[in-house]
């Protein structure tokens, strides 16, 4: 396959994506959102509405017209920040975990999800952030910025620890302290981990596009220095994924989904701040060639060294952080990989019967039936931008 191909066919899947969402996902019964689909596109009216999911579904259409103005963008966009508003805790701040399906805030210490609702997770407002700045630049309103700030400000007061300059993974309702602060049952309860760090970074990155603040400046730069001292291993150039408080390591194992993604997300902070960009570039391509042990020879990329499932997000995120390899390096084995992932995704994970894309499948091979279309952590966020990227890239090239 040439580049114009690859580029073709991946500006033809974000239309379907984008499509699906437009089409398939709007709450009509409870306003907003739907907060789960199955596989077969059966809606569950039932399921609690998550953050993550709402703020992703906003950055994805504000970015969507941002690219290619057309109304039905601008309208998923604005349905999507009012969806928002209803996650705001106006008497604490910040940002519910989730919510009553009615879209009802819950009543305070009542949990409906995996982990008590009304906690305040640093990631989903971080993703708020995300969406909210991206928004922002699509409809210059002052309001939305100064949401984004009024964000940064609340994750400055109660998760920043000047002291590690590490960021806790969540705080109670009111900005206290939790004893399991995990972003979800499967995590380890440790106080410092490099997903939330990553998506920090992303959203403080995006928010300085459109405020060149001299404090969010410092933070931004603080957090790459923790990506290039403390998270990336400079031995085996994979991302550590918990520590202590000290950023002691808790644990060895390795996040091919991560790595990838990081590789393009730390070194687009760096260029965006103009601060340690070579250092970024150099071991962008050092990751990528450390992610290579996770790719097999039918072009897709497991999950994790210890969980060797196929994921979405995880061949999304390949195809854009090899595609990024290539152009640092010019090396076109890299370029190979990026359209061998595309290969794989086209072949196992496009439902081209219901839409989207599937969640995965198991080591085995077998379709994992059971995982979420439309959930929780199932979004248009990193299918949908992983094809703006690699269509922009490619046409760069």
């Amino acid at each position: 396959m040439d580049i114009k191909t690859y580029k073709s066919e991946v500006e033809h899947e974000l239309n379907n994506i984008l499509n699906f969402w437009v089409m398939k996902t709007f709450d009509e019964k409870n306003g907003g959102f739907i907060g789960k689909m199955d596989i077969n596109g059966c809606i569950d009216y039932n399921a609690p509405k998550g953050l993550v999911l709402n703020a992703r579904i906003l950055w994805t259409f504000a970015a969507a017209y941002k690219r290619k103005p057309k109304a039905e963008y601008l309208a998923t966009a604005l349905r999507a920040f009012k969806a928002l508003k209803v996650f705001k805790d106006n008497a604490f701040g910040g940002y519910y975990w989730s919510i009553q399906p009615n879209d009802d805030p819950l009543p305070e210490g009542i949990g409906i999800s995996s982990l008590n609702s009304t906690r305040k997770q640093i990631y989903g407002l971080a993703f708020v952030m995300y969406g909210l700045s991206e928004f922002y630049a699509i409809s210059k309103e002052n309001d939305v910025k100064n949401e984004c700030i009024a964000i940064f400000n609340w994750i400055e007061k109660h998760s920043f620890n000047p002291k590690n300059k590490g960021y806790l993974e969540a705080v109670a309702r009111d900005g206290s302290p939790l004893e399991d602060m995990r972003l979800s049952p499967k995590d380890r309860n440790d106080p410092l981990s490099m997903n939330t760090h990553l998506h920090i970074l992303e959203a403080y990155t995006n928010l300085y596009r459109i405020w060149q603040d001299d404090f969010l400046e410092q933070q931004t730069e603080n957090l790459i220095d923790l990506f290039l001292n403390h998270i990336i291993d400079s031995k085996t150039k994979h991302l550590i994924l918990f520590f202590d408080e000290n950023w002691q390591p808790t644990d060895n194992e390795i996040s091919y989904g991560h790595d990838i993604e990081a590789t393009w997300l730390v070194l687009e902070a760096t260029e965006v701040m103009q601060y340690r960009v070579e250092e970024a570039r150099k071991i962008a391509v050092e990751i990528a060639y450390a992610t290579t042990k996770g790719l097999q020879i039918d072009g897709g990329l497991d999950y994790e060294a210890h969980r060797k499932e196929r994921h979405w997000w995880v061949q999304a995120e390949a195809m854009v952080g090899f595609l990024n390899a290539y152009e640092l390096s010019k090396e076109p084995h890299f370029l190979d990989k990026s359209l061998l992932c595309w290969d794989f995704t086209k072949k196992y994970f496009l439902d081209t019967e219901n839409g989207e894309w599937f969640w995965g499948y198991t080591e085995g091979g077998q379709l994992m039936r059971n995982e979420d279309k439309v959930g929780f952590w199932k979004c248009p966020y990193h299918n949908a931008r992983a094809c703006m990227e690699v269509s922009k890239r490619l046409a760069h090239l």
